[in-house]
């Protein structure tokens, strides 16, 4: 029997008794304990199965047997007292139907009895709970105020009760006026947002709880920017889905940099992409990297035939290659140590493994560290791209896709124009090969990464400052690595040969205020805890990025999140002549390496930030 069962087992004892006890108290009352006639006791005792009977289907009819008592409410008291008059009516009609003689007072008696029986060892806990509040009111050192006043925050003012913490929900706010002036499970309502600041003084409010789970991310970011200047500590509740968990309090999170994007979920064909994945091998090139680690997550969920996993950096690939066959301990992993340069070690894998989906996510990205060694951007970026995409045309890969960047359009530094050159040389090589779809996908810097502005801003509020920003007005476009990847794999779905897919980034960030709010996050004052230092941009460094040249247009697809640029007209046996040069070049570790560059791709300026 398991545990739910046994409970509804014992309360159905517990309440056989309690009708037959309640019974019993009645006639006592009734009469003197020492002249109890035995007429009515002998009638008590006879109805006896009735009795039970009768109380346990009433008590099923009205779903007392499947409350969770310990959020008992008013409305499961207003049950209790409809049960017990359902249960007394049948009581008396059944002795009406055997003629059994009781005194008119006996029901009154017995229906209170039954009444105050049934609900004591139902919200006994609550009882508890409540007298022990009571006692421990001067032991309380943490006074909460909740923004939001749905179920989420009557869970949550449950919960914490239920925890039997130091801590004490004291008010709420909510955006909706009508509730203004009512009461949550006893907590005032005191305003909407717009009333925190008062709310907190007024309350001395030494924490803020966010309950809202299923708030669009634009409110959230509002009402993290209003918590923050309160200086107080902030948790939020999480999504709807993880709310419904047994216990809300353990789900309660810091904000996290998530948070301050104001970034809403995306959606992808799920369906698709698992028709599209399952029982496939897949090449997933840099598959230990910031982004290729990712999509090998995500790729494994949908259950390919064989998971290639190919990587420069040992490290990585095996840290990656311990987590999937840890979660997925029957999938099929081969993890592979190489480089993409490496023509001949490619072609052993390619010949060996044959896959049908490429994701090629190999790639030096690091902007500043390119500047300074150019040749080997060209060498890993550019002639490791044009390997893999010889081999996945010669091996019969039926779709390739190119992890891209925003810092392609318009390159101003050698990494962005390095990447450039990949999606010229994929779009050339779609119109080339007769087997082989090639696709590019173009996004901007996703949260997180391996050597990206959000990290090492933490890491320097973590040593006191001071953070570091390039220039005052500098903006960049975000994503999350867990939704890039999504719309990857979705965009790659939807590749025909040649396109170039743009993801929606929302609004650019200005670098300089995700600095601030970074600061308050972590609980400091900008400017007066943690300075804020402008060093100036970087060799190769834009104020702003694009993700779209002029003349490639947009176009939507079947995700909103997802459009497509139409491919430039270029010369295909020039352009592989240039780059054939280039990539020599290169390899000879020449000095004029950028020249070359910005004669194979014309909309690379060299710029000099210094």
């Amino acid at each position: 029997m398991n545990s739910k069962n046994l409970r509804i087992a014992a309360l159905m004892l517990l309440d056989a008794v309690i009708v037959e006890l309640g019974a019993l108290f009645a006639v006592a009352l009734r009469f003197d304990i020492s002249e109890l006639p035995a007429e009515y006791i002998n009638n008590v005792i006879r109805s006896a199965p009735i009795y039970i009977a009768i109380t346990i289907a009433v008590m099923f009819l009205f779903r007392l047997y499947n409350r969770v008592w310990s959020y008992a409410s008013v409305k499961e008291l207003l049950d209790i007292f409809k049960a017990s008059l359902a249960i007394e009516a049948l009581i008396i009609s059944y002795h009406v139907l055997m003629q059994y003689d009781m005194p008119r007072s006996y029901y009154p008696m017995h229906f209170i009895a039954i009444i105050i029986m049934f609900s004591a060892p139902r919200f006994s806990k609550q009882l508890y709970r409540s007298l022990r509040g009571s006692y421990d009111n001067d032991k309380i050192n943490k006074f909460i105020l909740v923004i939001g006043a749905g179920s989420a925050a009557s869970i949550l003012i449950k919960d914490i009760n239920k925890v039997g913490s130091h801590s004490k929900i004291v008010c709420a706010v909510d955006d909706n006026v009508n509730k203004r002036g009512k009461m949550l499970m006893g907590v005032p309502i005191v305003g909407t947002r717009d009333d925190v600041k008062r709310a907190v003084k007024k309350y001395n409010v030494n924490e803020i709880i966010i309950a809202m789970p299923s708030a669009a991310s634009e409110d959230i970011k509002s009402i993290i920017a209003i918590c923050q200047e309160t200086k107080l500590p902030v948790k939020i509740l999480p999504s709807v889905a993880k709310s419904l968990s047994s216990s809300i309090v353990r789900e309660l999170r810091a904000i996290s940099y998530e948070d301050l994007l104001g970034r809403d979920a995306i959606n992808v064909d799920s369906s698709g992409i698992n028709n599209f994945i399952k029982d496939k091998t897949v090449l997933i090139t840099g598959g230990g990297g910031s982004i290729g680690s990712e999509l090998c997550r995500q790729v494994i969920r949908y259950e390919p035939k064989c998971l290639v996993i190919f990587d420069i950096y040992e490290n990585n690939a095996y840290e990656i290659q311990m987590e999937l066959e840890r979660h997925f301990p029957n999938a099929q992993i081969i993890t592979l140590i190489g480089s993409i340069r490496d023509y001949d070690r490619l072609e052993v894998m390619f010949a060996e493994y044959r896959p049908q989906i490429v994701y090629h996510a190999a790639a030096h990205k690091h902007v500043p560290l390119m500047e300074d060694s150019p040749n080997e951007a060209i060498k890993n970026n550019c002639l490791g791209t044009l390997n893999v995409v010889k081999l996945a045309d010669k091996y019969l890969v039926d779709n390739f896709t190119l992890i891209s960047t925003d810092k392609a359009v318009r390159p101003t530094n050698i990494m962005g124009a390095s990447k450039r050159i990949c999606e010229m040389i994929v779009q050339v090589y779609a119109r080339k090969s007769e087997h082989t779809r090639y696709s590019a996908v173009r996004f901007g810097n996703v949260l997180g990464s391996n050597g990206s502005v959000i990290p090492l801003f933490l890491k320097q509020i973590e040593e006191g400052g001071p953070v570091t920003v390039t220039h005052k007005e500098i903006r960049r476009f975000f994503m999350t690595i867990p939704e890039a990847v999504s719309l990857v794999l979705q965009a790659s779905l939807f590749a025909k040969g040649g396109e170039i897919f743009v993801l929606d980034m929302g609004e650019p960030v200005k670098i300089y205020e995700l600095a601030e709010n970074l600061i308050r996050m972590k609980g400091f004052r900008p400017h007066q805890d943690i300075e804020i230092e402008v060093i100036g941009l970087r060799p190769g460094e834009k104020l702003y990025e694009e993700v779209l040249m002029d003349e490639e247009g947009l176009n939507k697809t079947e995700n909103n999140m997802i459009f497509v640029g139409q491919p430039i007209k270029m010369n295909d046996e020039e352009f592989l002549s240039n780059l054939d040069m280039l990539i020599s070049e290169a390899e000879k570790n020449g000095g004029n390496i950028k020249g070359i560059v910005e004669g194979v791709c014309k909309t690379y300026r060299i710029t000099d930030n210094k």
